[in-house]
């Protein structure tokens, strides 16, 4: 789902690129800035925008959730563990030959983002969601919202996440993307509702 919902991003990303700036404007994808690049690789070239996850937050104010859901309809209590809420931190780099045209590209997706910063089913192309995604239907989302806020780091989180990665800096940019819920689709049991509650006891004679 992670996976899947980092590429819905980039599916959009690409499509405001190509329809704004035409279809050599470059392009966005997931993958890890540490494995370096291939010029000689397509998919692996430096030439793009990549998106990568660095950091994973719980959202702590929607962690007591009720484990026990009302099904009226039917009459039934469903159990299950609630979802995990989660924030995740992502690395947009431009790791490109020119540093100019890095710098270009880069702002063209602050701009973006600045112009779309929330993503649901609804206001999401059906082919941002179809292409790329994973070939599970388990791993797929059905329903989302995802909303990217600008992260300004301090000089000091830049170099230890360069330092991390390789200690090659090229121009880049973080967001937060909030808030992907995950939960595994099987209940753990179901129940009956409590339909009537008796308060009159008496003993038999």
């Amino acid at each position: 789902m992670i996976s899947h919902a980092l590429t819905i991003v980039v599916n959009e990303l690409n499509a405001h690129l190509n329809s704004i700036y035409g279809e050599d404007s470059g392009k966005a994808r997931p993958g890890n800035p540490s494995d370096g690049f291939d010029a000689a690789d397509k998919e692996n070239s430096r030439d793009s925008v990549i998106f990568s996850v660095i950091n994973i937050r719980e959202e702590k104010t929607l962690k007591n959730q009720p484990h026990v859901l009302r099904d009226e309809a039917n009459l039934k209590a469903l159990y299950e563990n609630p979802p995990v809420f989660l924030n995740f931190q992502i690395l947009v780099i431009a790791p490109h030959s020119s540093y100019t045209g890095g710098l270009l590209q880069l702002s063209r997706v602050i701009r973006f983002f600045q112009f779309k910063n929330c993503f649901t089913q609804d206001n999401v192309l059906p082919g941002s969601i179809t292409d790329s995604a994973p070939t599970n239907d388990i791993d797929c989302l059905e329903s989302f919202k995802l909303i990217f806020d600008l992260h300004s780091p301090s000089m000091e989180e830049v170099n230890h996440l360069w330092g991390t990665l390789g200690g090659k800096q090229y121009p880049f940019v973080i967001y937060w993307m909030r808030m992907l819920d995950l939960k595994f689709s099987a209940r753990k049991r179901e129940g009956s509702l409590v339909k009537e509650v008796v308060t009159e006891f008496s003993h038999k004679s």
